[in-house]
């Protein structure tokens, strides 16, 4: 075989994995968005009481130091 037919053959056979590997993620981004809607019908409401739950154990002090380093890491960054 000459060697454009050989350059011919490769490019066609990386377009053709190309092509696959792009439908293939389409499938599963589409996928991924229903499951998400799915799950967001199935729950109903967002799980807002558990963080009200899990904010009331910690105390202001600890709320202003751990802000503080949180602002003082993305002002460094």
């Amino acid at each position: 075989m000459p060697f454009s037919e050989l350059m011919m053959a490769g490019i066609q056979l990386m377009l053709v994995g190309m092509g696959i590997v792009f439908i293939f993620l389409i499938i599963l981004v589409v996928t991924m968005n229903g499951m998400s809607r799915l799950a967001i019908l199935l729950e109903g409401e967002p799980l807002a009481t558990d963080t009200a739950k899990v904010s009331a154990n910690i105390d202001g002090a600890l709320v202003s130091v751990i802000s503080a380093a949180i602002r003082r890491y993305r002002d460094t960054h």
